[in-house]
């Protein structure tokens, strides 16, 4: 009996494929450019030489077909179209949806001690996150920098949807707003790599398409990417510009979820205008 959602996540595969092969060229592969090209990129054949596999077989890949993969051969199209190790996991997961133990649906319950750590960060607001970026535990200071978590609606508190529909973020980061609604973004979809097929990922994408511009220009170049942005910068509305760092960390007892902590930076005297926002609340 076939998977459920089998050709939903497929066509997801055959797009990411599409995608990652328009952006090499023949030179970046080690290949003759052969003069002007009507596309831009390897040309299937190509991937498939390079790869070890027949024409046909890497086609009915890219046309969706459920057939057999092997991790080996996923190895060398992951080589060939030079993908980098988020692209790469991405690919496996859905390919042969090899998924790690720990992406798994748990549960968002956040211990006590958690919390008490979440509030030991002080001037640096702080704040969890599970698997589909929704926002389930913060800081006092979190609330003051990013908005009033307690007061926002389910969908409020999902990152990605905030990022790209609140006036709030974008007059939070002005300039920056692109590049961190990018990674984000790319962060979200290594994320639905593990969940193709899962009707509230589907949902949230189809509802987040009509919501957003950027988000619906976006979403089909199929980026992936992990990890903390790094340096950010705020303008807040009442303490004025805020420079942080970031760290993000898995927890050992519950994997799923991701704790991250922006670090208040001399720059701007952001430690100092952040204490002034505890003070006043």
């Amino acid at each position: 009996m076939s998977e459920p959602n089998a050709n939903e996540r497929l066509h997801e595969l055959a797009l990411f494929l599409r995608t990652r092969r328009a952006r090499i060229s023949p030179e970046q592969a080690g290949l003759p450019s052969g003069g002007r090209r009507r596309t831009p990129g390897l040309r299937r054949g190509e991937v498939a030489m390079l790869s070890g596999v027949s024409v046909d077989w890497y086609t009915w890949l890219e046309q969706a077909r459920n057939i057999q993969v092997s991790a080996q051969v996923l190895e060398s199209i992951a080589r060939t179209l030079q993908l980098d190790s988020n692209e790469r996991k991405h690919l496996f997961m859905l390919a042969i949806q090899q998924l790690p133990a720990d992406m798994t649906p748990l549960d968002n319950h956040i211990s006590s001690t958690l919390q008490t750590f979440l509030d030991l960060q002080g001037t640096s607001p702080a704040y969890v996150t599970d698997q589909r970026l929704n926002i389930v535990a913060w800081n006092k200071a979190a609330c003051l920098v990013y908005g009033n978590y307690e007061a926002m609606s389910e969908r409020e508190l999902n990152s990605i949807w905030r990022t790209f529909t609140s006036p709030y973020v974008r007059q939070l980061l002005k300039e920056n707003w692109e590049n961190h609604a990018r990674h984000r973004l790319a962060n979200f979809r290594a994320k639905y790599g593990n969940f193709v097929g899962d009707p509230w990922w589907g949902e949230f994408i189809e509802e987040l398409n009509q919501a957003s511009a950027e988000f619906r220009a976006w979403w089909p170049q199929h980026d992936v990417l992990s990890g903390p942005e790094g340096k950010k910068i705020n303008d807040h509305p009442t303490a004025g510009r805020l420079v942080f760092d970031q760290i993000s960390f898995l927890l050992t007892t519950a994997p799923h979820l991701t704790v991250t902590i922006n670090l208040p930076l001399d720059d701007e005297e952001t430690i100092s205008k952040i204490k002034k926002l505890l003070s006043q609340s």
